[in-house]
């Protein structure tokens, strides 16, 4: 095909109403919509109807089990924007396999990294089959594969009926029947845990949280049609822009999430030609397009078919999206297209929305109050240290939300404490990890969420995460995963040596590594550790960072011997470090 599928799929529109995945797929099969993959260029470089989809996911999903796959097993795929990826995912759910999204290795420093941690992902999850793309055949060797039966681009599949376990042809395989309480997929979570756990996410919850996207969260229409660029290994790009418009029978317009980094006016120009109305970012997204203003010919752009710009994954900034909508405006994009919402991998992805065409909705509070009291109280006077924070909306229907003391009772309006949210969404647990799934999921199906909020009536607000977890361009970053990389990787670091966190700063969050400095005696040997330590954040995280030196023995610690990452971060903001010798 040389266009796009249509907008319309010349059926009755259903919006999430199926069993299983695999139902939704075999109804959209029978209409006109579909994917659409788009080049760096912008040049369509391939559109695939569902019914297309379909066709070639069954005779892969046979192809799969003649090859010795069996039902329940696990098939590790590298998530690149890609047609391959889409069949391979959706032949597992035709075959009864359990597809597990890895990350692309844009999101790493190098080769090495990146092999390291898929293969630790791979012993996650215990796949027996991996896919990779093309562009990466050769990065996987033999002893990559471990206990994988399967290691392989789809293209490097063996020929039908050579060599295989079970001999004969495709065709003659029977394909097995998927229920409501089957395994969808594993989503990979980053938790308290050091590395990613599997959450289980059932074809039930899956399909329940679907639904309550499409009807509730944005009032799906016939003449929708979704543009992303979102990461496919990630829930929102998964299930927001993948699976979700797949059960509205919705044509999705997609391109590669490190060509919209590096080009941002992609995004906006697929906006235009395709009459997109649904497409979804965190904050850095529309950042990134508000500071690469110079470089977008805003005179080709028409943004006025956008009626949902979502915006989740991390804290919303409402000044970050005034911004874009102030820059925008004269390109037809309207405010009011602003969707806030707020979910989390362990509820499949969706737990609450704002309304429809409302834009961003604030409330402002007295930030001490918040601070030291936990009351998200109105400021007093105009002088008063404020916070705006943003609406979140309300909870899917059939899902509950409660905000609760750390005594675990709940709180009224205006009282910040513990989110906990409990529904038909919710994730069967942590793949093989039931000390970890008792520790936020009760017996009577609420789930600790970990993060903060108080509610204002049926309305949720964010305040913040329970932990230390450091959000940035809409990933989850862990503390410990970075302080770790950098004992592993700078031999002038000792264990114990270094704090991370992040702060807030020229409305963009900005991550602060503070390291005791031992053994420096010069500005030279300053400079050299913190070049240091920035590669190796940026080698093993992707992330640039400001790097403070301290002097050694100066980071606190609390009463049982744990770093008090949010002690440094407030000396850090009143200019209290004890910082040595750190380079001009």
């Amino acid at each position: 095909m040389t266009a796009p599928t249509p907008t319309r799929s010349g059926l009755d529109q259903l919006a999430g109403e199926f069993v299983t995945l695999a139902d939704a797929l075999d109804y959209a099969a029978d209409g006109e919509t579909g994917l659409n993959f788009y080049s760096i260029r912008g040049e369509l470089t391939l559109a695939m109807p569902y019914r297309t989809l379909r066709h070639e996911a069954l005779a892969l999903a046979r192809r799969l089990l003649q090859l010795g796959l069996r039902q329940g097993e696990r098939v590790a795929i590298v998530a690149e924007t890609h047609p391959d990826f889409m069949r391979v995912f959706f032949a597992c759910q035709y075959a009864g396999l359990v597809p597990a999204p890895l990350p692309m290795p844009f999101v790493f420093g190098g080769r090495e990294t990146y092999v390291a941690h898929v293969r630790r992902l791979i012993e996650e999850a215990q796949a027996v089959a991996l896919f990779v793309p093309e562009a990466l055949r050769g990065w996987f060797s033999p002893a990559d594969a471990g206990s994988l039966r399967l290691c392989s681009t789809l293209a490097g599949l063996p020929a039908d009926g050579e060599d295989l376990p079970c001999g004969g042809t495709g065709a003659d395989i029977k394909l097995p029947t998927i229920g409501a309480d089957h395994t969808a997929y594993l989503q990979f979570s980053s938790g308290s845990t050091r590395f990613p756990i599997g959450v289980v996410v059932q074809q039930r919850a899956l399909m329940a949280n679907i639904s309550g996207i499409l009807q509730h969260g944005l009032q799906i229409r016939p003449d929708d049609r979704a543009i992303s660029w979102l990461p496919l290994y990630h829930d929102m790009g998964l299930v927001g822009f993948l699976l979700s418009p797949l059960a509205g029978q919705v044509s999705v317009d997609l391109l590669a999430t490190q060509d919209f980094v590096r080009r941002p006016q992609l995004w906006l120009s697929l906006i235009t030609g395709n009459r997109g109305t649904i497409s979804y970012s965190p904050s850095f997204g529309y950042e990134l397009c508000t500071r690469r203003e110079r470089a977008i010919n805003k005179t080709e752009l028409d943004l006025s078919s956008w009626r949902i710009a979502g915006i989740g994954g991390d804290m919303i900034r409402p000044a970050s999206l005034a911004s874009f909508a102030r820059i925008f405006a004269p390109c037809g994009y309207r405010p009011e297209a602003f969707l806030p919402s707020y979910g989390m991998a362990e509820a499949t992805l969706a737990i609450s929305f704002a309304p429809v065409g409302r834009g961003i909705e604030t409330d402002i509070v007295d930030l001490d109050r918040l601070e030291q009291d936990g009351v998200a109280a109105r400021p007093a006077s105009l002088d008063t240290r404020a916070r705006t924070l943003v609406l979140c909306g309300t909870s899917l229907p059939g899902h509950e939300i409660e905000i609760r003391s750390v005594d675990g009772d709940a709180l009224g309006d205006r009282r910040v404490g513990r989110i906990f949210v409990r529904g038909a969404s919710l994730m069967k647990g942590y793949d093989r990890r039931p000390d970890e799934t008792q520790a936020i999921l009760s017996p009577d199906g609420w789930l600790e969420t970990g993060d903060l909020g108080y509610r204002l009536g049926d309305t949720l607000v964010l305040t913040g995460r329970a932990k230390d977890l450091i959000i940035i361009n809409g990933r989850n970053i862990w503390p410990q995963d970075l302080e770790w990389s950098i004992e592993r990787s700078v031999a002038d670091v000792r264990t114990g040596d270094v704090a991370a966190f992040s702060i807030e700063q020229d409305g963009h969050e900005t991550l602060i590594v503070a390291v005791e400095a031992r053994g420096v005696a010069d500005p030279a040997d300053s400079e050299r550790l913190v070049r240091a330590v920035g590669d190796a954040v940026r080698a093993g995280h992707g992330l640039d960072s400001l790097v403070v030196l301290m002097a050694p023995g100066s980071l606190p610690y609390t009463s049982s011997g744990k770093l008090s990452r949010s002690a440094v971060r407030q000396r850090y903001l009143a200019d209290r470090l004890a910082a040595v010798a750190v380079p001009a």
